[in-house]
């Protein structure tokens, strides 16, 4: 499926909830009807970990491919790396994504806040302002913007913590990135913070997912309780221009390792296929 341009913003999709193999993500993305891809990992290895000729192969494949590519996605500050473990390991991706990005053409490198890890709240708080100052330093000089998703870490559920967190590091170096499915896993209304992070936020995960007892299932963007046409409309009322990508983890949950169910990429594709839906009728919707 081509891109539709009648839809006047970007739509990417994060590759690797398709496939593992970069020619496997480029097909899902093509197929999805899709402008964009956001990259992850590639054979299941964190980009900033490939090797050289691995990174040289991925630049031939996207140049061939005409695909550009509007975020990486790092493991900085993530759920397995709480604010104790070692700062080292996040300086150097950091510094190994700002010369990836350079030759990708790409300026966000999506981060997060650090799980804790038995500090009190406030020691919590000042460790993630403190880290994250210095990362943002190194990536305004890099000419790179961290973007911090509503995912793990002390600023990840509330509105309130994202905005102090800005505030706090105060650099243009650091934004948000916001995921529309994220509050239905990890039990707080997404929809409902999203209103005071509209200013900052630059860049856009789409998913959707049913909490249940024990555990959350993810359905296709529109389907579930994520209330994500109404988080589209409310960023585009407020002029967001940035790209909505999709990762919609219905053939891989990344928390539980890169396995990819067989139909990954069809279903993929049909979550780029529902994206494209909602985004035309909120548009449809606000010219009536």
């Amino acid at each position: 499926m081509r891109p539709d341009h009648s839809v006047p913003f970007v739509l990417a999709g994060i590759g690797d909830e398709a496939a593992p193999d970069l020619p496997g993500q480029l097909a899902a993305v093509a197929a999805a009807g899709l402008d964009a891809i956001e990259l992850r990992t590639v054979d299941g290895v964190a980009l900033s970990d490939l090797d050289e000729r691995a990174v040289a192969d991925v630049l031939a494949a996207l140049e061939w491919s005409g695909t550009r590519v509007v975020c990486v996605d790092s493991r900085i500050g993530n759920w397995a790396r709480p604010v104790t473990g070692p700062f080292a390991a996040d300086l150097g991706e950091l510094s190994v994504l700002a010369r990836r990005c350079a030759a990708l053409g790409c300026r966000y490198v999506r981060v997060m806040s650090y799980p804790n890890a038995g500090l009190s709240e406030p020691d919590w708080r000042a460790a993630v302002i403190e880290r994250l100052r210095v990362l943002a330093d190194r990536a305004e000089r890099a000419g790179i913007v961290l973007l911090h998703e509503n995912c793990a870490g002390w600023a990840a559920g509330s509105a309130e913590r994202t905005l102090d967190l800005i505030a706090a590091v105060g650099s243009p170096a650091l934004g948000v990135l916001f995921d529309t499915g994220n509050g239905v896993a990890h039990g707080y209304p997404a929809h409902a913070m999203l209103p005071a992070l509209l200013d900052h936020v630059a860049h856009v995960h789409v998913k959707d997912a049913v909490a249940g007892p024990s555990t959350t299932s993810y359905t296709l963007p529109g389907d579930g309780d994520a209330r994500v046409a109404d988080c589209l409309r409310l960023l585009l009322d407020n002029g967001y221009r940035g790209a909505f990508s999709l990762e919609p983890h219905l053939g891989v949950l990344p928390h539980q390792g890169m396995v990819h169910t067989r139909d990954a990429a069809a279903r993929f594709a049909g979550a780029g296929i529902a994206l494209r839906r909602l985004v035309t009728d909120v548009l449809t919707a606000a010219h009536r």
